[in-house]
Parts: structure tokens; C-alpha cells; sequence
């Protein structure tokens, strides 16, 4: 029984220590993506989906510069389609 648990305590602390080395990104060579501010693509989705009271066409998301820039288009209920662009979140590297 003590052999079992002694084990799974080794297992166990291997386990930890290899997600916390797989999660450190800060080594040299490693881009960090950081995101901040913005709306997810689902997000603006449902925003635009409130705001034009149509059908949501087609959403995708484009980067310019470092920001993302989600293009959403929206059939009306007269029959055109409108494009509405939101800001995404930033990007950087580090």
C-alpha cells in the first residue's frame, strides 16, 4: 500500500512539474501572443447580430497591424447587406 501511494505521489509531481514547463512561454524563441482589450468573434457577432436585427451572412476575423478586426456581414430586413467592422483584441509579441 505504501509502494502504491508513494507511486502515485511521483506520478503525480512529474505530471506538475511537465505542465508548468509546457506553460512557460518566456523562453527565448518562443513568440507570446498577448491579447487584450477587444471583443471575441462571438462577441461581435451577437452585438451586430442586436444591433441590425437581420441575419448574420458570413463573420471573419483579419489582422491589421496588431489588432484583430472582426467583418461581420448582416443581411437587413429590406434585403441589403451591411458590413459592420469591430475591433478585435490587440496583438504584440514578446
Amino acid at each position: 500500500m505504501r509502494l502504491i501511494l508513494t507511486a502515485i505521489l511521483l506520478t503525480a509531481t512529474l505530471l506538475t512539474a511537465t505542465v508548468v514547463e509546457a506553460g512557460d512561454r518566456s523562453a527565448p524563441g518562443h513568440i507570446v501572443v498577448a491579447q487584450s482589450g477587444g471583443k471575441s468573434l462571438n462577441e461581435a457577432v451577437e452585438q451586430v447580430r442586436r444591433q441590425c436585427n437581420g441575419r448574420i451572412v458570413s463573420a471573419d476575423t483579419r489582422v491589421k497591424g496588431n489588432r484583430e478586426v472582426h467583418h461581420i456581414k448582416c443581411l437587413t430586413k429590406d434585403g441589403k447587406v451591411k458590413t459592420h467592422r469591430i475591433n478585435g483584441k490587440r496583438r504584440s509579441n514578446g
